[in-house]
């Protein structure tokens, strides 16, 4: 249920508002807007008596909202929500940041190649898996903690704020600790406990929809997340299962404008698991911004062919410039322009 207010409804009008829906046993959660203030009722099991709130004074209309998932849906915030990982990266408003790195973390040197690549071609965040679920369980699973100091020492360098996925919810405090951005994959997507602690956590989130998912079920994992207060969540379709083989997994293009219509969080795309190589990520990439994918994110690799997770789709620099010059022509074709790489961070001054 949500309780939208008048547009002159005053700070105790609302208050009164959050009172009641309180007293009636429930959680409120006000949501300033441009023009108004709505309130959304929490744990509402659909007996609630919207007569009681409509009686009370600033309030213009109880909307109760009919989706099964509640707080991401566009009947509980019409409005896009705006998803902040670092000073100047921002999801879901006029630009559209790029994500770039290597899928997994190799070593130090590995990840500053790559930083430096992303940097230099205009990327706005670094991605880099420290820990990795694997479909084999004698690949590579990544460096664990080693690989996320990795990672906070090339942003202190770069400026760079870093993306990185977490597997295990007993890992979500850790994790958070060294990342601008929480990811959850494909494999975890319906990992309930993951996406409840991934949620209580305060951190921004990125839920990658699930191989077999419909959008339905993959809203209904970014509820779960939503349902801890955290509305900071970046949805990215990443390619789904199929009968065909010519591609690792089929980009759902219209997943794109379907979530964004359903919901107000922002919808990336990840042109690199969806196409599985190397020269599908760029025309994949033009159609996720030509459909309106509010980011991209991709693999980049500074030496590909040993790469030990995910090579054959993993950029090397001169695609990395092409994909970002691209992307900043077309982007202007959609109203929209592309995020410059963050500022790099200042040597103190020597005393």
């Amino acid at each position: 249920m949500l309780v939208v207010m008048s547009t002159d409804a005053t700070r105790d009008q609302v208050a009164r508002v959050v009172q009641v829906i309180e007293e009636m046993g429930y959680q409120a959660r006000p949501m300033p807007g441009a023009q108004r203030t709505s309130v959304g009722v929490v744990g509402n099991d659909g007996r609630v008596d919207g007569s009681r709130l409509e009686a009370l004074g600033g309030v213009a209309e109880v909307i109760h909202v009919s989706k099964p998932y509640k707080q991401v849906s566009r009947e509980w915030r019409p409005e896009n929500t705006l998803v902040t990982i670092a000073p100047g990266v921002v999801f879901g408003g006029g630009e559209i940041p790029i994500i770039a790195g290597p899928c997994s973390v190799e070593s130090e040197q590995q990840i500053v190649l790559a930083a430096q690549q992303v940097r230099d071609a205009g990327g706005a965040a670094l991605r880099g898996g420290a820990y990795k679920p694997r479909s084999s369980p004698y690949a590579f699973q990544g460096l664990g903690e080693a690989g996320l100091k990795i990672l906070a020492e090339v942003r202190e360098a770069t400026g760079l704020p870093v993306v990185t996925e977490v597997v295990d919810p007993g890992d979500v405090d850790l994790v958070a600790s060294y990342a601008d951005m929480l990811q959850v994959g494909t494999r975890n997507m319906q990992n309930f406990p993951l996406l409840q602690a991934v949620g209580g956590v305060g951190k921004p989130v990125m839920l990658k929809r699930g191989m077999n998912a419909t959008i339905e079920e993959w809203l209904m994992a970014a509820e779960y997340i939503a349902q801890r207060g955290n509305l900071d969540i970046v949805l990215c379709e990443r390619g789904i299962r199929t009968f065909e083989k010519a591609t690792r997994n089929t980009l759902d293009i219209s997943a794109v404008p379907i979530a964004q219509r359903l919901s107000h969080l922002p919808v990336i795309v990840d042109p690199s698991h969806s196409g599985g190589r190397r020269d599908l990520v760029l025309p994949l990439s033009r159609a996720a911004i030509a459909v309106g994918a509010d980011g991209i994110i991709v693999d980049v690799h500074p030496y590909p062919e040993s790469a030990l997770c995910d090579g054959p789709q993993a950029l090397v620099e001169s695609d990395l410039r092409e994909l970002a010059a691209v992307a900043a022509h077309l982007s202007p074709l959609v109203g929209r322009t592309l995020t410059p790489a963050p500022a790099v961070p200042r040597e103190p001054a020597v005393a």
